[in-house]
């Protein structure tokens, strides 16, 4: 019984991911839209972070927004840059 519950729920991922594939997301951490892959790759290419070190740098960034009460202003930059 175990063995199909495995198969199944591998077959479950394994469509999502399919699917993400198809409307065109590419999985960095997670699965990502085109346009966020593009600023993930010009971050990328500015910094030359790793991908762990992209997603540390974030959390500390979006962190000293949260405790400085900044967080609306970081908002407000990234959609003034489209980002």
């Amino acid at each position: 019984m175990t063995q199909i519950k495995r198969s199944a729920n591998a077959e479950k991922q394994k469509r999502f991911r399919e699917k993400q594939k198809d409307k065109g997301k590419k999985q960095v951490r997670g699965y990502v839209t085109p346009q966020a892959m593009d600023c993930y790759s010009e971050l990328s290419d500015k910094t030359g972070w790793t991908d762990s070190e992209m997603l540390s740098n974030a959390l500390r960034i979006t962190y000293a927004a949260y405790k400085c009460g900044q967080i609306k202003l970081l908002n407000e930059w990234l959609k003034d840059h489209d980002k």
